[in-house]
């Protein structure tokens, strides 16, 4: 299996270990949830998250399978890729909707607390991923 196929498949999961990393070159990992879009695979998270900020230095990232908690799979190697952030409000919409057909309630239960915060609905951009070979 070819190295864009093996990525692609990822975007079954329902989680994976999204690593980014610091300009030290320390990885950072995070679980997140997961969704294909044609070529590529899609991830949301907030616009002020550390992800973000780590991406903004370097657009390099690592994938593995997790449960919800972070817990890698065993045996799975991770997967090298490139992340670009899409913080257009059409992208991040039409992205959104990926994101609703995969998850559906659980997607639509986060959106939901997030208006409700403390703090009303963060801004969230979305991160393409694509094979970096």
């Amino acid at each position: 299996m070819t190295s864009s196929a093996k990525l692609l498949a990822l975007g079954s999961e329902r989680f994976v270990s999204l690593t980014t990393f610091r300009r030290s070159g320390v990885g950072v990992s995070t679980p997140v949830w997961i969704a294909r879009d044609g070529d590529s695979l899609v991830v949301t998270t907030p616009a002020s998250s550390g992800k973000v900020k780590r991406l903004r230095n370097s657009s390099r990232v690592q994938l593995q399978p997790c449960n919800r908690m972070g817990k890698v799979a065993v045996g799975f190697s991770p997967i090298e890729a490139s992340a670009q952030i899409q913080d257009d409000s059409a992208v991040v919409e039409r992205l959104g909707d990926v994101f609703l057909a995969k998850f559906r309630l659980e997607y639509r239960i986060l959106m939901f607390i997030e208006r409700r915060a403390k703090d009303g609905q963060k801004q969230r951009v979305m991160l393409k991923i694509t094979d970096d070979a």
